[in-house]
Parts: structure tokens; C-alpha cells; sequence
């Protein structure tokens, strides 16, 4: 199963993170939306899950939860915009990954057996940060990160 991931568009979906996005059978974004226009556009492209970061603040970002659980491939994903704020232990509640943004800067890592991955920001360019976005991938009961720089316009 192939799964997008993608965070911090701060109301910006840029046509490059769509195209690399294309073939998606999810899509998990990770926080700071922006717009509820976001979340519709990706729909057109996979299912999504999404969750609220910490400037979406506006009315229509009530239905997003801060932290959400999803299963994909049978196994389970925890999703929370600032993994600084995670007030659980991964690897005993079960989790296969932690899926997080906010700091903008795209990461990934092993830790005690559960994969820790931040897309980076597919929104606006902030300082030297890259625009990312991610891809994960889960076969035979594994699951695998890479990390998608987009090639942007300056």
C-alpha cells in the first residue's frame, strides 16, 4: 500500500505535491491545513486523514482532531501535529509509526521499532527549509518511509 503524507501546506497546495501525490491509495496530513479547501482538493486524489495543527484555528478546522489513530494495511498509524507534545509510548500501545509536521523540516528514524516521519512543509517556503512531502510504503506487514523534496519554482 502506497500512502501520502503531507503537512504544513498553510493553505497552500502547490500543483507539484498533487502530482507527486498521484497514485496514493491514502493520504495522512499531518497538520497546520490552512483551508478547508486543502483537505477537498486531496480528496480527489485519495481518502484522506487529517488532523488540526496549531494555527488552524478557524471554525471549519473543528472537525479535525488534534491526534488521530488509522489503520491502513493492518497496521496502526498515531498522528499528531507536534511529535514533541506525544504523551504516549508508540512502541507499547502498538504503533507502527508516529506521523507528525510542525517543525518543517522533513525527518525520519527508526526508534525501538516504530518509524518516526515528518513530511516536512509542503506550504509556503520558510528560511533554507526544503518543500517536501512524503510517501510511505507498507508491504508484507513492514512499513517504509522516503522523503519527496518538490522541485519548486524560486
Amino acid at each position: 500500500m502506497r500512502i501520502g503524507v503531507i503537512s504544513d501546506t498553510h493553505g497552500l497546495l502547490r500543483p507539484e505535491a498533487c502530482q507527486a501525490l498521484q497514485g496514493a491509495e491514502h493520504i495522512l496530513h499531518a497538520g497546520d491545513i490552512g483551508s478547508p479547501d486543502i483537505i477537498h482538493a486531496l480528496r480527489k486524489i485519495a481518502p484522506v486523514t487529517a488532523i488540526r495543527g496549531n494555527v488552524d484555528r478557524e471554525p471549519w478546522a473543528k472537525v479535525f482532531p488534534e491526534t488521530e489513530v488509522v489503520e491502513l494495511a493492518g497496521l496502526q498509524i498515531y498522528m499528531l501535529h507536534d511529535a514533541n507534545r506525544i504523551d504516549l509510548h508508540p512502541q507499547a500501545a502498538g504503533f507502527a509509526a508516529v506521523i507528525s509536521g510542525h517543525s518543517h523540516q522533513p525527518m525520519q528514524e527508526i526508534k525501538n521499532g516504530v518509524l518516526w516521519f515528518n513530511p516536512g512543509s509542503a506550504g509556503p517556503k520558510r528560511f533554507n527549509l526544503p518543500v517536501s512531502i512524503g510517501a510511505l510504503t507498507i508491504e508484507n506487514g513492514n512499513i517504509t518511509g522516503k522523503i519527496l523534496m518538490l522541485p519548486i519554482k524560486p
